[in-house]
């Protein structure tokens, strides 16, 4: 048997990193044995070619099942992507030891309990496919105690991950610590209850079996890289017999594998990755410093470089007093060094004058860092990104990752073939098209798109391999579940529009089973007409895109009806926001009702139901204000009425507030119309006429508010209206001493000239 050095580290150290590369150029083992599903052996010195750029991660999946997708994340700085590139480098073997991908999927399931990693044993993926973001995935059950906090807590630190990295991660030199990191490990887990996890042992079985045989095959010493946590169980001696027992029958089901793109915000602890660190950024400083003695301080010019970058004034005076403090703040402690918590404290206080706001907004960018990492050409390809490329290809869309703009006729088959990719790749959360102006797009044959690629998206559609293995299936399967968790009719419409614009009839058909069966119980307005927008889209869109769409127009007359019948309900006894939520809601449905022209029984309904809320004195003002106004557009009411309403509701009989709020409903979307519009004009004029002077003055900013809406050359006009007929309208003659009759003209003048926000 060949001589077996064990080296405990922790999974993305960078000191770990460190030291095992000078512990392999010392040792120069003939053979490499790294933690990781053994059955990846076979792609792992792919890792160390040249075109590989962390960080990357191992994807493996059962066969066929990609929903039970993991990934084994590997940045620059962790040691296994060290060792294994220094096996490659040096030509010797180098192999994973740890149970088979499957059989580790298989152990854990996505809702159970996990307790807090400890360093050095945190290495078991996530279970599901790419929720990194949900603890109970990212982490597993280990053990009660914290061996590492005991540990800290023994050499008098408040918590594991500080101890650790200044044993570890932050020392200048930490001599021989792989026999150290072995010797506390032994004493911590010979202190352990016995409270043992079986899965733990079954993967400690494995690994000493597959070491023992690479032990037995080599000529020269064996390196062993592992979590710190496992050196114990993994270097006494143990029976074959029952290690082969306590392994089992290995699963027989073949596990897709291959490498993917991963971030460096994706190795943090913040996601939920039960193995991150708490600061990648700070993690890649530390590595690519290693060597450098002046560590801090291209830490803090990196911070200098990112506020300048912002616009923020950064002496150099202020970063020599920065460093200084940091070095103090270390010394103080104790520390080897200063951390990144030293250095952070060091620029609140020197930096930003106590104000921990401007780190706050640079925090993210320097902790987390903001890598993505690519994979050879010829590396096999996760079937999600492998289709995804594939339908790029087809549609002739190269990634590109600056803005370009992109026209599409969806009456030609290549331009539908790629609208109907961009949108589901919407969908999946992979903006790599933004489509703009997407509300006149909507129901036409054309579509304008703006393109701009990011590598990113290859690591977002990884993650959405649970969903399917194709583009159309993980869109469809991702609209099934928003479907699923949708609370309202407007959800659920909007679902229905987004799957077919994607081309996803299994979806469409869906979506319009649970809208249908939803609305048939729903008596809630504000619900019921954000829900008509939506579907009256997806009615237009049917002319763009095959699709039968005929039970669609029932359930569109059954939500305009149910929405006529209760709207005079919900106008009632409305605050500032309700009103003006509820107004927008009708302005919605009443433009798509205007628009697809349903049954003319179920306009009259819909008609009927405005007036209703004109006539009811309960209803809020501008909710009054916005369907008169809705009416008259549509010329359901004719302009001397809309005059003799919009007087009436302006009489000195009625409480400014709500003659003001009836005002700004009924002119938010029809400004213009005061323009030529002598009547509503004059009804206006009249109104701010008989204001007494408190409320003239409190109600002026309303009508610059009411007047934004209309450009420059509308303002004028405006204007040149107004003051051309000032005395015909009003019946008030002008002072020429400059009485009230003039002041309150400039005043109205000046609400007019800044009604866009011009000075």
């Amino acid at each position: 048997m060949a001589p077996v050095s064990y080296f405990g580290i922790r999974h993305h150290g960078p000191g770990s990193a460190a030291a095992l590369v000078a512990a392999l150029d010392e040792l120069r083992p003939r053979r490499v044995l790294i933690e990781g599903p053994s059955d990846a052996t076979a792609i792992l010195p792919l890792l160390a070619d040249p075109a590989m750029k962390p960080p990357v991660a191992l994807l493996a999946y059962p066969a066929g099942d990609p929903s039970r997708t993991a990934f084994w994340p590997f940045a620059e700085y962790s040691p296994e992507y060290q060792a294994t590139c220094w096996a490659v480098r040096h030509g010797v073997p180098v192999e994973f030891i740890d149970l088979p991908s499957v059989a580790q999927v298989e152990s854990r399931t996505p809702d159970e309990p996990g307790d807090a990693p400890t360093p050095g044993d945190e290495d078991t993926p996530s279970s599901t496919a790419g929720d990194t973001s949900s603890p109970a995935v990212a982490q597993r059950t280990l053990r009660h105690t914290d061996p590492i906090g005991e540990l800290a807590a023994a050499a008098g630190y408040e918590d594991g991950e500080s101890w650790w990295a200044d044993l570890v991660e932050q020392n200048p030199e930490p001599g021989p610590i792989f026999v150290a990191i072995a010797r506390a490990m032994g004493e911590v887990r010979a202190a352990e209850p016995g409270d043992d996890d079986p899965f733990e042992d079954r993967r400690e079985a494995h690994m000493r079996l597959t070491i023992a045989a690479g032990a037995a095959a080599t000529d020269g010493p064996v390196a062993v890289v592992c979590g710190a946590w496992h050196v114990p169980a993994l270097t006494v001696p143990h029976p074959k017999t029952e290690d082969r027992a306590t392994v089992g029958p290995l699963p027989r089901q073949k596990a897709q594998l291959t490498w993917a793109p991963w971030t460096s915000p994706r190795l943090s602890m913040a996601v939920g990755y039960g193995a991150g660190v708490a600061a990648p950024g700070w993690c890649a400083h530390l590595w690519q410093t290693r060597e450098r003695p002046d560590a801090p301080s291209v830490w803090l010019a990196r911070i200098a470089r990112v506020l300048r970058a912002k616009g923020h004034l950064v002496s150099t005076a202020s970063l020599i007093e920065a460093q200084r403090l940091a070095v103090a703040l270390a010394v103080m402690r104790g520390r080897p060094q200063p951390g990144f918590e030293e250095l952070r404290e060091a620029c609140i206080a020197c930096l930003f004058t106590g104000e921990t706001l401007l780190w706050r907004l640079i925090e993210d960018g320097l902790l987390l860092g903001n890598d993505v990492g690519e994979i050879p050409a010829d590396v096999p390809l996760a079937p999600l990104i492998e289709d995804f490329q594939a339908q790029a290809k087809a549609a002739r869309l190269k990634p590109e990752a600056l803005e370009r703009e992109l026209s599409l006729d969806l009456r030609s088959d290549s331009g539908l073939f790629r609208s109907t990719l961009l949108h589901r790749l919407t969908i999946l959360e992979v903006p790599w098209g933004r489509l703009t102006d997407a509300g006149r797009s909507r129901g036409t044959f054309r579509e304008k798109w703006i393109l701009a690629y990011d590598p990113a998206y290859a690591v977002d559609l990884v993650t959405k391999l649970v969903y399917g293995p194709t583009i159309e299936q993980a869109a469809a399967g991702v609209l099934r579940e928003q479907f699923g968790a949708a609370r309202t009719l407007a959800e659920l419409a909007t679902g229905v529009r987004d799957a077919l614009t994607a081309a996803l009839p299994a979806a469409v058909e869906t979506g319009l089973a649970l809208l249908q069966a939803k609305a048939a119980l729903s008596s809630d307005c504000e619900d019921i007409l954000a829900t008509v927008p939506p579907v009256a889209d997806v009615l237009r869109y049917g002319m763009a895109r095959p699709t039968d769409l005929a039970s669609l127009g029932q359930l569109v007359d059954h939500l305009v009806v149910e929405a006529g019948i209760n709207l005079v309900y919900s106008a009632r006894g409305l605050d500032e926001d309700g009103a003006e939520k509820l107004s927008n809601l009708v302005s919605g449905a009443d433009a798509a009702v205007r628009l697809i022209k349903p049954d003319a029984d179920v306009v009259d309904v819909w008609n009927r139901g405005l007036r209703a809320v004109i006539d009811d004195a309960q209803a809020t003002a501008r909710v009054a204000g916005c369907v008169a106004s809705l009416l008259y557009e549509s010329g359901d009411i004719e302009a001397g009425e809309a005059v003799d309403l919009l007087s009436l509701r302006l009489t000195p009989g009625t409480p400014v507030a709500d003659a003001a709020g009836f005002l700004e409903g009924f002119f938010a979307s029809t400004a213009s119309r005061l323009i030529y519009d002598d009547g509503l004009r004059g009804a206006v004029d009249r109104w701010l006429t008989d204001l007494d002077e408190d409320d003239f003055m409190a109600y002026l900013p309303l009508l610059r508010r009411v007047l934004s809406v209309l450009d420059s050359h509308e303002r004028k006009r405006l204007m040149d209206a107004l003051h051309g007929k000032r005395r015909e309208l009003s019946g008030l003659a002008p002072a020429p001493d400059g009485g009230e009759g003039w002041r309150r003209h400039f005043a109205v003048l000046a609400a007019i000239l800044t009604g866009g926000g011009h000075d």
